[in-house]
């Protein structure tokens, strides 16, 4: 919870914002230099689903959610705007947006991260036999999930590709709209850590690619100056709400942000997110580590003096599955409610859910694969259903973190975790038992806005070093592996055999 405002107010305090556009909603955090919450607000906004696989959010309602958010939290933080230290912004990946340079209009509603509508040029690009010369530039497998083939649709689908080509037309993902939009329209940039999921950058020089904007049909007009994650992006100007001046210093992709905001500093630390999806990402230290298992190779953050690199293996649907599960299937009235459900049952008996509503992430990486619920007998109740809903958002990061392993060498020594669906202690138990690792949890568990506003604050100065940052870091609870490793083998055969078929 926040605390009151007179516990922040101090003369000589400064503080630091922390936007997190996400893919349901934005929240916006104030947090003083001691890292106390001081106001906080959420704001959700419109889904938009045109057909099945297609999924979209308008770029006016995506913004006027972090303008309400923004003015929430300042409110009720109540600090002095001169106490306005930086923002920093953390966001949705991947999320497509093209809008006109001359006006601010978008072109079209944004293409979302989970959207498939581009899998058959994707499947054309693999055929011709392109996937390992993009991997080997950009770290991603050719997929819908990232960028590029989303720029090229609107692009092709709008009509706009000659405006593009002669510079009138502006491409970003939500972080480089956002800053546009703050900044009054001044700046058109990005950071390194979206920029790494767009298959346009380099992976090792850090900039925009000209072979992969030619095999992605992307004019390189379009693109936005590629940043460190920490620097003066910009300063506010013309926002409601929002003195005008104040610096934005610090930028990164919501998993990246995660695992600063996790203090996972180390190579061979390591985080999960459970929010709309579950992104498990390793840090790998200063260079890139090529995946030999299909994870996605992409850029933690880029600092003054330093920079990193990490494996990612993501799956597209986890709390999103919980909530599906609640308000189609109306299995319970929340998450907790859910979890207080299945805990009236040993276990699913027998029931498998593979929650590939937007298709299969890494290692698997099939863009059709579709969802699916399996062991149904006449026994099977409501109670069982739900625990095989928390069981397959925990089964789907297995496969994940085997094949980092893989890749690393070397086992794990422990995770740690973040997102809503973090607060499941019984989901969390069950992850420990079938990863086989120690899970620990944060006091706080918006990793992603604490990310950001870390960034932005070592970016003003407010603080000095990622030591302070790593010293703030507490755990909440611990959960160990206890399930018999014949019980977990079972789990995981039923697990293979469903996904072979989804």
């Amino acid at each position: 919870m926040p605390a009151d405002a007179g516990t922040c107010y101090n003369a000589a305090m400064r503080h630091v914002v922390a936007i997190d556009q996400g893919t349901t909603g934005s929240t916006a955090l104030v947090l003083d230099e001691n890292l106390r919450v001081c106001g906080r607000c959420d704001q959700d906004f419109p889904q938009h689903y045109p057909a099945p696989g297609l999924v979209e959010h308008d770029p006016e309602q995506l913004w006027q959610s972090v303008l309400a958010a923004l003015q929430g939290a300042l409110a009720q933080a109540n600090v002095p705007p001169s106490s306005l230290a930086a923002i920093g912004i953390t966001n949705q990946r991947e999320t497509t947006v093209l809008w006109e340079r001359a006006t601010g209009r978008p072109l079209h509603r944004a293409i979302v991260w989970q959207d498939r509508r581009t899998a058959a040029v994707c499947e054309r690009l693999l055929a011709a036999g392109h996937a390992d010369a993009v991997r080997a530039r950009t770290g991603l497998p050719i997929d819908p999930y990232f960028s590029a083939t989303k720029i090229a649709w609107i692009l092709d689908h709008g009509g706009h590709r000659a405006r593009a080509e002669r510079g009138e037309l502006a491409f970003g993902t939500i972080d480089t709209f956002l800053l546009h939009r703050l900044s009054g329209g001044a700046v058109h940039a990005t950071d390194v850590s979206n920029a790494s999921r767009t298959l346009l950058l380099d992976l090792r020089t850090l900039q925009w690619d000209d072979t992969m904007c030619a095999l992605f049909a992307v004019p390189k007009a379009l693109l936005p100056e590629v940043r460190p994650c920490v620097g003066p992006f910009a300063t506010t100007r013309g926002v409601p709400g929002v003195p005008d001046g104040v610096p934005i210093t610090g930028i990164a992709g919501d998993q990246q942000a995660a695992l600063f905001g996790q203090a996972c500093f180390e190579p061979g630390d390591a985080k999960c997110t459970y929010g709309t999806g579950a992104f498990l990402l390793l840090h790998t230290g200063a260079a890139p580590m090529p995946s030999r298992h299909a994870l996605v190779t992409t850029v933690a953050w880029q600092l003054p003096d330093e920079r990193a690199y990490a494996l990612e293996g993501s799956a597209f649907v986890a709390g999103a599955c919980v909530q599906w599960a609640c308000d189609e299937l109306g299995l319970a009235a929340d998450g907790r409610a859910l979890e207080a459900l299945a805990r009236t049952v040993p276990d699913s008996d027998g029931v498998v859910v593979v929650p590939a509503f937007a298709g299969l992430g890494a290692p698997h990486w099939r863009p059709h694969a579709r969802g699916l619920i399996r062991g149904l007998s006449r026994g099977t109740r409501k109670a069982h259903l739900a625990r095989a809903v928390l069981e397959g958002v925990a089964l789907q990061n297995v496969d994940v973190l085997r094949a980092m392993e893989q890749d690393a060498g070397r086992p794990l020594r422990e995770l740690k975790v973040d997102g809503g669906a973090a607060a499941n202690d019984l989901l969390m138990q069950f992850q420990a038992d079938v990863l086989g690792v120690r899970i620990r949890r944060p006091m706080q568990l918006e990793s992603t806005a604490f990310g950001a506003a870390f960034l932005a604050g070592l970016g003003a100065g407010v603080w000095s070093g990622k030591g302070a940052i790593a010293a703030a870091w507490r755990e909440q609870a611990q959960f160990t592996p206890q399930m018999p490793a014949e019980r977990v083998q079972r789990h995981l055969e039923r697990w293979r055999d469903a996904v072979a078929t989804a």
